[in-house]
């Protein structure tokens, strides 16, 4: 997958309110404690600890979590395929 483009992903966390739960490198507004901290997310083998991390597989997980996870606390978003594609990007490069 392309390296993201920081502002366009940073714009995109924050629009769909991902640091409402979640602390994110790299975003100011992303300082959440519910879910766990996205640092170093590149470096992850799984996905909320059952799905192999992969680009494709996140960006699945950003647009409808529930269909990895069937029992997930992490809600649907409304997340667009194309926005997941480039927070998949993003999240991915953090080490």
């Amino acid at each position: 997958m392309a390296r993201a483009d920081p502002k366009l992903c940073q714009r995109l966390i924050t629009q769909y309110h991902c640091g409402s739960c979640h602390a994110i490198p790299g975003v100011a507004a992303a300082r959440g404690r519910l879910g766990p901290s996205l640092q170093a997310f590149g470096k992850r083998s799984y996905i909320a600890g059952h799905v192999p991390n992969s680009p494709d597989a996140l960006a699945q997980w950003l647009v409808v979590p529930a269909s990895l996870v069937p029992d997930t606390a992490m809600p649907s978003m409304g997340v667009s395929q194309e926005d997941a594609r480039h927070m998949a990007a993003y999240l991915g490069q953090l080490e």
